[in-house]
């Protein structure tokens, strides 16, 4: 099944939340931002962190994706940011002018990806030297956490199988990541953990309709509906709490420099 990313029925799925400070706080930690003032999403979907990007005082941010339905969303997301432009194409040929930005973002976009080498290759010709490339995707121990009250993705595993060997053969090893860096050209590798929150819920219902709508979530496209509601259920008596419900994500980020 999967999610169709060029149906524009979707075009919206993925710019329904904000970048949280979790987020901002770490890309902080990693980056000199007061350097930065060009920088591409590669794979930005929705725009989420192009406009986070901008938010942090990136003078020029250049949104990319392959999807023309993903960058009608994103440029109603960011119809108030003058800053932010977008364009069609992928993370192998962007049709971006080369040795002129100074961050590249990759969020969320490795796994879809299986020639690591090529779409690291573009963003090296796209950086200036000494610049810095982040991407931040799970690695297969990422995705096989335990679900608990603030790790709700876990629960999608714990109940189907199928999700499992899905999820976890389209993520990349850490160690394969980072030698296909060092192959590329990169140098000054850095790698952290980050517990990303998602979203906070004010109660248990928003968070199962939120689930039920599969918003932004690829992987619950793989479950029909008569699963999509056992799951719900399932999630349903899982949880302790019924207000103040903090969604949390693990996610490996790589830090490295032309």
């Amino acid at each position: 099944m999967g999610i169709d990313f060029h149906c524009k029925d979707n075009s919206d799925t993925y710019t329904t939340r904000r970048a949280d400070n979790s987020w901002i706080k770490e890309v902080k930690k990693l980056l000199p931002m007061e350097n930065i003032s060009r920088a591409i999403d590669i794979g930005c979907g929705g725009g989420i962190y192009s406009k986070a990007l901008a938010d942090m005082g990136v003078e020029y941010v250049t949104g990319i994706d392959f999807s023309q339905a993903m960058l009608e969303g994103a440029r109603k997301n960011c119809k108030e940011y003058q800053n932010i432009s977008f364009v069609h194409g992928d993370a192998f040929e962007t049709g971006l002018e080369g040795n002129k930005y100074d961050l590249i973002l990759e969020r969320a976009l490795i796994h879809h990806i299986q020639d690591l080498h090529a779409c690291f290759t573009e963003a090296f010709r796209l950086l200036k030297n000494d610049s810095f490339y982040i991407i931040q995707d799970r690695t297969p121990e990422d995705c096989l956490v335990e679900g608990d009250d603030t790790h709700i993705r876990g629960y999608f595993f714990e109940l189907f199988p199928k999700l499992v060997e899905k999820e976890t053969s389209r993520r990349h090893k850490s160690q394969f990541v980072v030698n296909m860096l060092h192959k590329t050209g990169f140098k000054h590798m850095k790698e952290v953990k980050l517990w990303e929150i998602r979203n906070v819920y004010d109660c248990k219902e928003q968070l199962l309709e939120d689930i039920r709508g599969r918003t932004g979530r690829s992987i619950l496209h793989e479950l029909h509906d008569e699963e999509l509601e056992v799951l719900l259920n399932h999630i349903d008596k899982s949880l302790a709490s019924n207000t103040n419900i903090v969604e949390k994500d693990r996610w490996t980020i790589w830090l490295a420099v032309k």
